[in-house]
């Protein structure tokens, strides 16, 4: 199935929904024809089929990992791989041109894949120190000039607030984005700066979880359309930055 964008007004509607166990249940308001019928077309395109006695779409599986990936990617099909979408090219450049990386600073890329930031940082002549996890990754990244490459879980890994800029394209799966995010911050020393690609479900999710992340964040810009087509996916992203937490 070709991946198609779900309209805003769409998704905001399915986060506001609940899964429990196979079902899908839409939120209490009352929907009109145009709009359930607008719903009901991603569920059913995502396995999902209206139920009447259970009052729900049910799918042939825990629906909860379904629902979040589509929210989160914006589009009708999940993602092959929703942990690790390579940055483009393009996106890289304007990820550290608007982070203002400059030869004096320490950068950090965590999660840093195949190191698409970090070799850019590297080329302004910073200082740059690298996480990942994939151990052929992490050779990647120390055969490209990273010196410190630390080859954890990014998550476990113990603050140190001695970095001038932070520039990140984390995992997005399970909501992943959120808790780097919220961790990376840590590692900003006063008067620092992130940088981050996201998934555009940080937007305009109303659950806890999402609005308070957003109260931290400096500004919210959507990604163009069709950003990361060239890494294989029409996943919907924006890019958050944030200052040094006071």
């Amino acid at each position: 199935m070709t991946e198609r964008t779900i309209d805003d007004a769409v998704l905001a509607v399915l986060s506001a929904g609940r899964c429990a166990g196979n079902t899908y249940f839409l939120p209490a308001r009352q929907l009109d024809r145009k709009m359930y019928e607008a719903v009901n077309k991603v569920l059913n395109a995502l396995g999902g089929r209206w139920n009447r006695s259970a009052k729900g779409h049910v799918f042939a599986e825990d629906c909860a990992d379904i629902l979040d990936g589509a929210i989160e990617s914006g589009t009708y099909t999940r993602p092959a791989d929703m942990g690790w979408f390579p940055t483009p090219s393009h996106i890289a450049e304007q990820i550290l041109s608007l982070a203002d990386v400059r030869p004096e600073h320490a950068v950090l890329e965590p999660s840093a894949g195949e190191g698409a930031l970090a070799f850019l940082a590297l080329k302004r002549e910073a200082s740059v120190d690298c996480v990942e996890i994939d151990t052929r990754r992490a050779e990647v990244l120390r055969r490209g000039g990273v010196q410190a490459v630390n080859e954890s879980d990014f998550l476990t890994v113990m603050p140190t607030p001695i970095y001038d800029r932070v520039v990140m394209n984390p995992p997005f799966a399970k909501r992943a984005d959120i808790h780097h995010v919220t961790h990376a911050r840590k590692f900003l020393k006063p008067g620092g700066k992130l940088v981050a690609i996201m998934s555009a479900g940080v937007a305009f999710r109303e659950d806890k979880l999402a609005t308070e992340f957003r109260e931290q964040c400096e500004t919210i810009d959507p990604l163009p359309e069709g950003a990361f087509k060239e890494s294989g996916t029409g996943v919907r992203t924006v890019v958050v930055t944030m200052k040094a937490a006071a």
